[in-house]
């Protein structure tokens, strides 16, 4: 099978090609295109590949373009990793809402936001590409943020694609580490949108017994897992859940915006672990995947994906967390919006597990969110300044008309360049 990374350049890639190269069982790659237009970028990154295969003796090709026609053509895989304005706009997206006492973050908030208007336009022309010329009935999987916002656009424009997170992957592993089992034993009742998720059990499945956990979870190591998710343990008591890392930034607003004003940004860090990988990445003697890419985020980011896309390609079944069209899984949305989710993963795509209805205050927070994340979808296609300030004012960290004026002339000021309809 042909598999092609559309960002191939990425510093996050050689993460993956180690999971191609240890999972090569599962995956019967033949050939693996990196397209990024950046020549220095995806060369360096392209070398590292090759070596890491060569080590672990894979017999698959690599090969490097920065033409998108060229590397998608024929292809059975597409996965999309893109970063429209590299880490620069990430720190625009970090700093700028700092002005108005938000918070800063790259797919939450405002700054969120503005990703999703430079993104969701450059993913559709890709996908229309890949629907020229990729191989029939290829599917899209989607790891650029912000992963619900861009899947629902993929999906609306009738692509087969399919949204990937790795926080239930994290999560999973965690959990299994907790309970001294084996993580393919370990079950999720993770429900919501895309970086706004709770896991309201955890399972263990055990010589074909299934129990639920999550209360001893939650009296054992309810400590632990308050500190991961930097919360409360009081929190996460009333809830009887574990909150994903991202809802911090709505049940600890205040607190993380101070934190943020007293740290450099996290593009800023990402750049100068970049700065080192690519050094790394240089050296012909370097044949593993380095260390410094722990510090680059993504934890478990390999495996879900190549999880994913074995599933997808040999029909396994078997039950992953993936960002799919609602229908009626959670009955307060619409059935095109695009949730976060267990699904059973088959050739023919996700079949959503049922889900049983969530609490008053969780369901709330998920419409908000998601009535935001429609009028910023309807924002990033169409574009406009109206379209804009009705999507920031939605958005439940926002929520004041003056705040919302301001904050929209500062994304479009700082993104003019990545908007076409603001040139």
């Amino acid at each position: 099978m042909k598999l092609a990374v559309v960002g191939g350049g990425s510093t996050y890639t050689p993460e993956l090609i180690d999971g191609f190269a240890r999972m090569r069982d599962r995956l019967p790659l033949e050939e693996l295109w990196l397209i990024d237009p950046d020549e220095h970028r995806r060369t360096l990154v392209a070398g590292i590949s090759r070596r890491m295969f060569e080590r672990a003796d894979h017999p698959a090709k690599i090969f490097d373009t920065a033409d998108l026609v060229e590397g998608v053509s024929g292809a059975d895989i597409v996965l999309i990793q893109l970063r429209v304005g590299g880490q620069a706009a990430r720190h625009g997206d970090e700093t700028f809402p700092h002005k108005e006492c938000c918070i800063g973050q790259e797919t939450t908030g405002p700054g969120g936001f503005a990703k999703a208007l430079r993104t969701v336009p450059v993913i559709l022309d890709v996908a229309e590409t890949v629907r020229r010329h990729a191989a029939p009935n290829a599917w899209i999987v989607d790891f650029t943020n912000p992963v619900g916002i861009v899947t629902r656009a993929l999906l609306n424009e009738g692509h087969r694609a399919i949204g990937l997170c790795n926080v239930a992957i994290g999560f999973q592993r965690r959990f299994a580490r907790l309970m001294g089992v084996d993580h393919t034993a370990i079950g999720l009742d993770h429900v919501g949108l895309n970086h706004l998720t709770w896991i309201r059990d955890v399972t263990v499945n055990e010589s074909g017994t299934t129990r639920s956990v999550i209360d001893e979870l939650l009296g054992a190591h309810l400590e632990d897992l308050a500190e991961e998710v930097e919360l409360p343990s009081g929190l996460l008591t009333l809830l009887g859940a574990v909150p994903s890392y991202y809802l911090r930034y709505y049940y600890a607003h205040d607190e993380v915006l101070r934190e943020q004003l007293d740290a450099p940004t996290r593009a800023e860090a990402v750049m100068e672990v970049e700065r080192q990988l690519l050094i790394k990445y240089a050296d012909e003697t370097v044949d593993t995947k380095p260390e410094e890419l722990e510090q680059r985020g993504g934890a478990f980011y390999s495996e879900a994906a190549v999880d994913l896309i074995a599933s997808l390609v040999d029909g396994t079944g078997d039950v992953q967390v993936v960002n799919v069209r609602n229908e009626s899984t959670l009955p307060f949305l619409p059935p095109d919006h695009v949730i976060e989710v267990p699904a059973r993963i088959t050739s023919e795509g996700p079949q959503v597990l049922p889900a049983s209805p969530l609490a008053a205050d969780l369901e709330g927070l998920v419409s908000h969110v998601a009535a935001y994340e429609r009028l910023a979808l309807d924002a990033a296609i169409h574009g406009g300044r109206d379209r804009v300030l009705r999507a920031m004012l939605s958005h439940p960290l926002v929520g004041q008309y003056d705040r919302a004026e301001r904050l929209t002339d500062l994304l479009i000021a700082g993104n003019t360049e990545h908007l076409r309809w603001a040139r």
